[in-house]
């Protein structure tokens, strides 16, 4: 067994205070998901608190990388969307896809780095008359 995995290997939480598994060594009975996994189910954790952890160390970088772990039968499902809701939605999108300088409407959000569409970051030189 690798320092690693001894390190990430705490599944009656003594070392952490919740479960800790290795990456890829979770249990797999299907009692546990991350907020993504739950996500694609449908499902929200509904404010219930982390059940277990899955820890990774990056021995390169000297970092720890952590997914918390969420149990499935105490989840909620994912609130509907309301009209408001899309509305708020629709007009963020607009928001994003409108040139504050030129008001022209994109098929594409405005990158954030510019602020402004592309020909308004870089306007093409006008020709010198000679």
């Amino acid at each position: 067994m690798s320092a690693a995995y001894g390190e990430c290997f705490d599944p009656t939480g003594a070392r952490y205070g919740i479960p800790t598994f290795p990456w890829k060594f979770a249990p797999d009975d299907e009692q546990f998901a991350t907020r993504r996994q739950l996500r694609a189910r449908g499902l929200r954790p509904g404010g219930q608190p982390i059940a277990a952890q899955v820890m990774r160390v990056n021995r390169r970088a000297g970092t720890v990388r952590v997914a918390y772990l969420y149990r499935i039968d105490r989840a909620k499902p994912v609130r509907p969307m309301t009209s408001r809701k899309w509305g708020a939605l629709a007009l963020a999108m607009l928001a994003r896809r409108t040139c504050p300088n030129c008001q022209v409407i994109y098929s594409y959000c405005m990158p954030t780095s510019l602020g402004m569409c592309v020909l308004c970051a870089y306007p093409e030189p006008t020709p010198k008359e000679g």
